[in-house]
């Protein structure tokens, strides 16, 4: 079984930044894709960033690209994003996830493994 457990979330001025981390336990993070997703109030959950398994194929939201960076640390069973020049749009609840393949997907119901969220609040 993989487990997901994200950090970093918190409270951040209009500008500011924060970097959210998310361990992967249970399997190597190295078989599986690895994405951010984030769920504002009232709003249904929606893809930010996502790496394959390699590190070297990345996609991003258009909302967030130029701002927020997604990494992975395989040998840390690690992915991060990484998010500068926050605005108060992107106060939502960030969550990991896992899927296997080899193709990109930016569809919360292709990923099979989920954290339990971190809150990002931005002010204005």
């Amino acid at each position: 079984q993989v487990q997901l457990v994200e950090s970093g979330g918190g409270l951040v001025q209009t500008g500011g930044s924060l970097r959210l981390s998310c361990i992967v336990s249970g399997r190597p993070l190295s078989n599986y894709q690895a994405a951010w997703f984030r769920q504002a109030p009232g709003k249904e959950r929606e893809f930010v960033a996502t790496v394959l398994w390699s590190g070297k194929g990345i996609r991003y939201a258009d909302s967030v690209k130029d701002r927020f960076t997604i990494s992975r640390d395989n040998a840390k069973n690690t992915v991060y994003l990484e998010m500068n020049s926050l605005k108060p749009e992107d106060t939502a609840i960030y969550y990991c996830a896992a899927r296997s393949g080899l193709e990109f997907a930016t569809s919360s119901g292709a990923y099979n493994y989920w954290g339990q969220g971190t809150q990002v609040t931005v002010s204005s």
